[in-house]
């Protein structure tokens, strides 16, 4: 006896499918968020241990890092600097991976406002700029302004990925001040602060012995010692807005005054890496504490400033 035609399962309707991507991106939008930021900050403590190891020239050129070779080949005469060098290179593709997953979870997600969608594309932009500046600064053998700006820009894409999980969290309407215009004139002058601070420490680092060159004692030819206290001064200014900015939102909203104690907490430690980097002669292991400190630091002040708004 023959066997009755069995029909195929149809193929998904467009709806479906469209309504399981749906399911996906709500499902993955934070994970893929949140990993994007982490990646932003491990790629600032990867970058700074090419710099404080003197590993900047790990790998002669670039994209490859031999003639001929993508990735170190081990030998005996092979050094540990080239595989440092190649590992930061590596994390910078796993950055680019997650960026391309940013642009599927956010941009396709037509609900949201356009200013949020093209936002989404701002960790692949950057991450391509960082990838063009890296080769400049191998191919310019470690040209202090080049390295400079390289720090600079993991800086701002930490503060846009930490932007990007916010504005993940909240809706599309128009932005509602939860705090006093005091506070709202203080808020710029915090984040301008900041910025200031990372600029400054920046050249304070540049201009010392952990500068990325290990046959050059500095980079940036200034007074490191004076580069320090400067730093040191307007680090002293950010904690005084930011104490003022405390004391104005003591009776704020629960979920400012909790980040605000964040804030203390990430202020605190970063000053106490920085006097003890400091007092015992800028060992490797707290330089890089500080360089991360200051990645953390700079996404806690975009996290808080964000606090001061909701929106519907």
């Amino acid at each position: 006896m023959s066997r009755p035609d069995v029909a195929a399962d149809p193929q998904p309707e467009p709806a479906a499918r469209a309504s399981r991507f749906a399911d996906l991106r709500e499902r993955f939008t934070q994970p893929v968020l949140v990993a994007n930021l982490v990646g932003q900050i491990g790629i600032v403590v990867t970058g700074g241990a090419v710099r404080l190891t003197g590993s900047g020239l790990g790998c002669s050129t670039w994209p490859q890092c031999e003639p001929g070779q993508f990735a170190p080949v081990f030998h005996e005469a092979a050094t540990y600097h080239r595989f440092v060098e190649f590992g930061n290179r590596t994390l910078t593709g796993v950055l680019g991976v997650l960026a391309v997953l940013v642009i599927l979870v956010v941009w396709t997600d037509r609900r949201r406002s356009p200013a949020y969608r093209w936002l989404g594309f701002a960790p692949l932009v950057g991450v391509a700029a960082q990838a063009v500046i890296g080769g400049v600064i191998v191919l310019l053998h470690l040209h202090p302004a080049w390295v400079s700006l390289h720090f600079l820009v993991s800086m701002l894409l930490v503060v846009t990925s930490t932007l990007l999980v916010h504005r993940s969290q909240e809706g599309d309407g128009a932005p509602v001040p939860v705090v006093g215009p005091a506070v709202r004139r203080l808020a710029p002058v915090l984040a301008v602060l900041m910025a200031v601070v990372l600029v400054l420490g920046t050249i304070t680092t540049g201009a010392g012995p952990h500068s990325g060159d290990e046959e050059v004692g500095y980079r940036i030819a200034v007074d490191p010692y004076l580069m320090a206290r400067v730093h040191a001064a307007s680090a002293w200014l950010f904690v005084g807005v930011l104490a003022a900015l405390l004391w104005l939102n003591r009776r704020g909203p629960a979920v400012l005054r909790r980040r605000g104690w964040v804030m203390v907490a990430l202020v605190a430690l970063q000053g106490v890496i920085g006097y003890v980097q400091v007092a015992t002669d800028l060992p490797v292991l707290l330089v890089l504490l500080h360089m991360l400190g200051a990645a953390l630091l700079a996404g806690g002040t975009t996290r808080y400033l964000l606090t001061f708004r909701t929106r519907a």
